[in-house]
């Protein structure tokens, strides 16, 4: 990444997809042992790690309207499948890795997971346990993108790290238009006029606002997120 400013503290955004592995449905064992291998190595290098994590390997609420539930409804149900997802990852960084984690939730659910408050969120941090924030911003009509912004700012997080299924930003649809050009940085105003599919737009003004960078890149191998956040050549820095 770039030299401007030293990363202590990294915000990981995870779709649940990518916990899904090929099927991109579901828990897959080897995908989601990938996610917390590479949880584990930045942690083990010394870095503050937050995770938000989607739910969409589990229910996805924009196709809620095909069942006839609406949109409020189906965003809670997103939000307790992010709650699952960040269990599991949990349940694989202290068994596997023995990294002490904290799972904290939008949604109250004491049994589960400790609610989430901020002072005890960057308490948690400072002593260097991983924080997966599950439940979305806890409100309908929210993305996990725009909540792995809030808690990035929140938590003070000096990047926001959004691993994708793509090896960072194009003009198009790199699987369908041959002629996509990949984009290396990228300014935030850039990815609101272009419409480029990053992160929604308030996510985007919330990190502008802020001056908080963002690095898009292709998590599918051991080591990926350490290059993504120290080598500028991965993927594409939004800023």
């Amino acid at each position: 990444m770039s030299n401007e400013k030293e990363v202590k503290r990294v915000l990981l955004k995870l779709s649940g997809e990518m916990l899904g592995g090929e099927d991109r449905y579901g828990i897959n064992t080897n995908a989601t042992e990938l996610v917390a291998g590479e949880i584990a190595d930045l942690h083990n290098k010394g870095y503050e790690v937050g995770v938000v994590i989607g739910g969409g390997n589990i229910f996805r609420g924009s196709s809620a309207k095909d069942f006839g539930i609406e949109r409020s409804a189906a965003d809670y149900m997103g939000m307790l499948a992010t709650c699952i997802n960040g269990l599991a990852l949990q349940a694989i960084l202290e068994n596997h890795y023995q990294i002490n984690t904290r799972v904290m939730t939008a949604i109250h659910m004491p049994e589960l997971a400790e609610p989430y408050i901020r002072r005890k969120a960057v308490k948690h941090l400072d002593s260097h346990r991983v924080v997966i924030f599950a439940g979305g911003t806890g409100n309908p009509y929210f993305t996990t993108d725009t909540a792995a912004s809030l808690r990035a700012l929140e938590v003070g997080c000096d990047i926001i790290l959004k691993a994708t299924k793509v090896d960072g930003i194009y003009s198009g649809d790199p699987e369908k238009d041959a002629g996509a050009k990949k984009f290396f940085s990228l300014s935030y105003l850039e990815v609101l006029s272009k419409q480029l599919k990053v992160m929604d737009a308030t996510a985007i003004t919330m990190c502008m606002d802020a001056k908080l960078p963002i690095k898009v890149f292709k998590l599918d191998r051991k080591g990926c997120v350490y290059k993504a956040l120290t080598e500028s050549s991965v993927g594409t820095l939004v800023k």
